[in-house]
């Protein structure tokens, strides 16, 4: 009987690492060339405006992003007058008023952004069970400690999921109703439709609306949001290595001179 407990066991866990296995088994996104990348990467300003407007005309529908306020857009270039305007293209809840009734008006830049649904379990309602999840940190959630920093993990994941869909699973695969097959999320079966495609969007600069171009516009965009300070960061970072560099120098001269003639 003892011979058989560890042999149970050892079955047991065999069988809980093979569904792992069978969850993880989407292949890593191919890595892209993303401008914001590397110690001294910083963000396009044309892409961020143009995931921004993805964001806004698509991906808003389902998605919230509660971390933010329209005033943060002044971070990816727009102006005071911009920013107005954008938030005042949203209706917000505020109140109560002089008769203790809440009321709609119109957004202002002081407000975060507004979220297709008033709470999770309507967001599930409307979408198959599913809620749609929060995009403020997405890319951070989706990575793994500060290889986003370079470029790694969240970003390549979250672009490769936005084109990753495909029309049809492959044979023997056996996709629940309701779900969509996509190559690199995990398990393959997602609740979210293909969000994006070729002309999902009229970009306002001019640049042309493929499926890559909004999806890796977007991508910047939901990375400038869940770290809009990085560029300060790597600004900070790369005066304080120039200045210990700097000081390393003078230390080891000071040192030779003051040991020069110590034998």
């Amino acid at each position: 009987m003892r011979r058989l407990f560890p042999a149970a066991l050892g079955a047991a866990l065999l069988l809980c690492a093979g569904g792992a296995w069978a969850q993880e088994d989407a292949p890593d996104a191919p890595h892209q060339d993303w401008s914001f990348a590397g110690v001294l990467g910083t963000f396009d300003p044309g892409s961020l405006q143009r995931g921004f407007q993805v964001y806004n005309e698509v991906c808003s529908n389902c998605h919230s992003m509660n971390q933010l306020h329209y005033r943060d857009l002044a971070g990816i270039g727009f102006d005071t007058a911009e920013i107005a305007a954008i938030a005042a293209q949203k209706q917000v809840q505020d109140g109560p008023n002089d008769q203790g009734q809440m009321f709609m008006r119109a957004g202002k830049s002081s407000d975060g952004f507004v979220a297709p649904f008033a709470n999770a379990q309507a967001a599930a309602a409307a979408n198959g069970g599913a809620a749609p999840p929060d995009l403020s940190v997405i890319v951070k959630a989706r990575g793994k400690g500060l290889e986003y920093l370079w470029g790694m993990g969240g970003p390549d994941y979250v672009y490769g999921v936005l084109n990753g869909f495909q029309d049809k699973p492959p044979a023997g695969f056996n996709l629940p109703q309701g779900k969509y097959y996509n190559e690199y999320f995990s398990g393959h079966a997602i609740s979210m439709p293909p969000p994006l495609a070729d002309g999902t969007v009229q970009f306002q600069d001019g640049t042309k609306s493929t499926l890559p171009q909004e999806a890796h516009d977007v991508v910047t965009f939901l990375t400038w949001a869940a770290e809009p300070k990085m560029e300060d960061r790597k600004r900070t970072g790369a005066k304080v290595i120039i200045f210990l560099l700097a000081m390393t120098g003078v230390l080891y001269g000071a040192k030779r001179k003051v040991w020069k003639d110590v034998h």
